[in-house]
């Protein structure tokens, strides 16, 4: 199955909380942390919302 390896590359000072939640509902807390996550939608739709704080590379679990 494929796995969605997410890095948060920028810092979260001045974003909107709204932004701030979906990071942390991610796992992220600090800059270069890196969790890796199943390929759902959902989770999909959270890397949407933040596509400019995060990078995503697709992982073989």
């Amino acid at each position: 199955m494929k796995a969605l390896k997410v890095t948060l590359k920028r810092s979260l000072a001045g974003k909107p909380e709204k932004q701030r939640k979906v990071i942390h509902a991610l796992g992220l807390r600090k800059i270069n942390q890196s969790i890796v996550h199943k390929d759902t939608l959902s989770i999909r739709g959270m890397i949407h919302k933040t596509s400019h704080l995060v990078e995503v590379r697709e992982v073989e679990e």
